[in-house]
């Protein structure tokens, strides 16, 4: 993907952010995309844990449906 870039390339597009964002915005700038990653991981991790909990078998007792007078009983809220 990157295969032709050398040192000199990196140090190329460094000045140019430098030049548009300028030396005292890029602390902010930095701050600002960590806070976004760290956001972002967590969640992912909320995604795959939920995922997880709903893939996981459930018991069957209890959750039979159950009569009543004739009626169906409500079922039990899932977890």
């Amino acid at each position: 993907m990157l295969h032709g870039l050398t040192g000199w390339h990196l140090l190329i597009v460094l000045a140019v952010i430098l030049l548009l964002f300028g030396a005292a915005k890029l602390p902010a700038l930095a701050q600002s995309v960590g806070k976004s990653a760290r956001v972002f991981r967590g969640e992912i991790k909320a995604m795959k844990e939920e995922d997880a909990a709903s893939d996981a078998p459930t018991s069957s007792v209890g959750i039979a449906d159950t009569r009543i007078d004739g009626y169906a009983a409500d079922r039990p809220p899932a977890r």
